[in-house]
C-alpha cells in the first residue's frame, strides 16, 4: 500500500511536468501556424527584396536625363577668316589681308526639336512600364513558388493520413496473427506498408521544406509556414474573370507611341535648316570696318531622309498590329483558363464529395469484414489505396486548379497593385 500511495503521489506531479515540458512546444507550435505566409505577404516580401528594382531608378534618371538634352538648341558657333594673307603681285604684302569676325547660327525647323524631346519623353514612361511588367513576372514565379509550397505541405498531410491508417491496419493484423487467425505473412506484409509509409512522409516532408525555403529566397531566406488548407480555394472558378492586364497593354501602347514618335522625328528631319551668320570685317589696307550678314541651307537634292521615314513607318504599323494582337490572345488565353478553372473545381468537388465518401466507406466495410474473418488483408490494403490514390488524384487536380489561377492573375495583372512605386514622381 504504501508504494501504491507513493504512486498515486507522483501521478499529479508527471501529469504537471509533462505538461510544462508539452507547453512550450504546443505554444511554439501554435505560434508558428498563428500566422501562416498569406499569398499577398509573400508577394510584398519578395518585391520589397527585389534586388533589380533599385536600377529603376537610375534608369529613370538616364531617361529624363535625355529628355532635357532634347531639349536643347543646337550651339551657336563663332569663327574668324582671315583673307589674301599671302599671295602674288599686289597681294603679296600683309598690310592688304582682310579678317572676318563671325557669330553663325543653325535654324531648326520642320518640329525636330519638339518631336525629339517627345521621343526622349515618351522613354521614361516606357522604362517605367517596363520595369512594371518585370514585376508582374517576378510575382508570378513567386506565386507559382508558393502554390508548390502550398501543396507540399498538403502531399505530407497526406501522406501522414497515409501512415495513421497503415499502422492502424497494422495494429489489427498483429492482433489477428498473435489470435493465430492470419498467417505469419500478413503481420510482415503489414510492417511492410508501415515501413513504406514511414518513408513516404519523410520525403514529404523534406520536400515541404525545400518548397518553403524556395519562397523564401526570394527575400533572403528565413523560416516560414504555409497553410495547406488555402488548396482548397476554388472561388476563382465562380468569378468572372478580369480583362487583359492593363499594365502589359500599357506597355504595348507606349511601345506604340515610341515608334509613332520615331516617325515624327525622322518626318522632321526631312525639312532643311538654314544657317544664317552675321559678323564684321576688318580691312586691314585702309583699316575700315564692313559688317556681313549671310546664310546657307542645304538643298535636299538627294537626301530626303525618305527611307528613314518609310522603316518608322513600318515600325509603328507594327506597334499597332502588336498591341491589336496582343489583346485577342490575352482574350483568349483568359477565356481558356476560366473554362479549364470550371472544369477542374468540378471534378475537384465531385471527388471530394462522392468519391472520396464512397471510399472511405469501402475501408470502414472492409475493416469490420476482416476483423469478423470475412475478408483477408488483401481486401483491406487495396480499400485502402483505393481511398488515398482518390486523395491523392484529387491533390493533384487542385495544385493544377491553383496553377491555373496563377496564370489568370497573371494574364489579368491582378497584382499590379502590390508594384512599389518608383522613387521619381510618375
Amino acid at each position: 500500500m504504501p508504494a501504491l500511495s507513493q504512486g498515486r503521489a507522483l501521478r499529479p506531479w508527471l501529469l504537471a511536468t509533462a505538461l510544462a515540458l508539452a507547453t512550450p512546444i504546443l505554444a511554439s507550435s501554435v505560434l508558428a501556424y498563428a500566422d501562416p505566409l498569406t499569398l499577398p505577404e509573400a508577394l510584398s516580401r519578395a518585391a520589397a527584396s527585389d534586388p533589380a528594382r533599385p536600377a529603376l531608378a537610375s534608369r529613370l534618371t538616364a531617361a529624363e536625363a535625355g529628355a532635357r538634352q532634347a531639349a536643347v538648341r543646337p550651339n551657336p558657333v563663332v569663327g574668324v577668316e582671315v583673307e589674301d594673307l599671302a599671295g602674288t603681285g599686289s597681294y603679296s604684302l600683309v598690310d592688304r589681308a582682310q579678317a572676318t569676325l563671325y557669330y553663325e547660327q543653325s535654324q531648326e525647323r520642320g518640329g525636330k526639336r519638339a518631336a525629339r524631346t517627345a521621343l526622349a519623353r515618351s522613354d521614361i514612361s516606357l522604362t517605367r512600364l517596363r520595369d512594371d511588367v518585370r514585376m508582374l513576372d517576378l510575382f508570378h514565379e513567386v506565386e507559382l513558388a508558393w502554390i508548390d509550397a502550398v501543396a507540399a505541405e498538403a502531399e505530407a498531410q497526406l501522406a501522414a493520413d497515409r501512415l495513421a491508417i497503415a499502422e492502424r491496419a497494422q495494429g489489427e493484423v498483429n492482433r489477428r496473427v498473435k489470435a493465430a487467425r492470419d498467417p505469419l505473412f500478413a503481420g510482415a506484409r503489414a510492417d511492410a506498408q508501415v515501413a513504406e509509409a514511414r518513408i513516404a512522409l519523410a520525403e514529404a516532408r523534406a520536400k515541404a521544406a525545400d518548397a518553403r525555403r524556395a519562397v523564401a529566397a526570394f527575400w533572403g531566406g528565413g523560416e516560414v509556414e504555409i497553410d495547406p488548407a488555402v488548396l482548397e480555394d476554388l472561388s476563382a472558378a465562380d468569378q468572372v474573370a478580369g480583362s487583359a492586364s492593363e499594365t502589359d497593354l500599357a506597355l504595348l501602347d507606349a511601345q506604340r507611341g515610341v515608334a509613332a514618335a520615331k516617325v515624327r522625328v525622322e518626318e522632321s528631319k526631312a525639312v532643311q535648316d538654314p544657317t544664317w551668320r552675321a559678323g564684321l570685317r576688318y580691312l586691314n589696307e585702309g583699316g575700315d570696318v564692313a559688317a556681313i550678314i549671310g546664310g546657307s541651307i542645304p538643298l535636299g537634292r538627294y537626301d530626303t531622309n525618305k527611307g528613314a521615314i518609310e522603316q518608322a513607318r513600318a515600325a509603328r504599323t507594327a506597334a499597332d498590329l502588336d498591341l491589336m494582337g496582343a489583346k485577342a490572345v490575352f482574350e483568349r488565353k483568359i477565356a481558356v483558363l476560366q473554362a479549364m478553372l470550371a472544369q477542374k473545381a468540378s471534378e475537384a468537388r465531385r471527388i471530394q464529395a462522392e468519391v472520396v465518401p464512397a471510399n472511405a466507406r469501402t475501408v470502414d466495410l472492409v475493416r469490420e469484414g476482416f476483423n469478423r474473418g470475412g475478408f483477408s488483408y488483401l481486401d483491406v490494403i487495396e480499400a485502402q489505396k483505393a481511398l488515398t490514390d482518390a486523395r491523392a488524384r484529387r491533390l493533384v487536380l487542385l495544385k493544377s486548379f491553383q496553377i491555373d489561377r496563377a496564370q489568370l492573375d497573371r494574364l489579368t495583372g491582378v497584382h499590379a497593385r502590390l508594384i512599389p512605386a518608383s522613387e521619381t514622381a510618375r
